[in-house]
């Protein structure tokens, strides 16, 4: 097989059509302090659900205790609220009122 000449692009410019991805907006799943979930069923949430270490849940779930809320973790919206629904399934399953909100970042 026969390469065309050099003279059939004589004149041409090859361009690179370029389309800039979005990146995803992101979104904070926060845990909310109640008086009846207990402690080490917020870090069971915070290490099986948001994939935390064990000193990360354990501080996290301090923040919640003391500050009334904390972020379990950010992400894309669609995940956010699989997590944050994932977090309500679990807690009234256990029989615990434990909230989760889902807001951007």
């Amino acid at each position: 097989m026969c390469p065309l000449p050099d003279s059939d692009l004589e004149g041409e410019v090859l361009t690179e059509n370029r389309t800039d991805v979005e990146k995803p907006k992101l979104y904070r799943v926060l845990l909310h302090n109640d008086d009846f979930t207990t402690m080490d069923f917020v870090v069971y949430i915070l290490q099986n659900v948001f994939r935390r270490t064990e000193v990360e849940a354990v501080t996290i779930m301090m923040k919640i205790h003391l500050e009334g809320f904390g972020v379990a973790g950010i992400y894309p919206f669609e995940i956010a609220n699989a997590k944050a629904t994932k977090v309500l399934t679990l807690s009234r399953n256990r029989g615990f009122p434990l909230l989760a909100t889902v807001e951007e970042e």
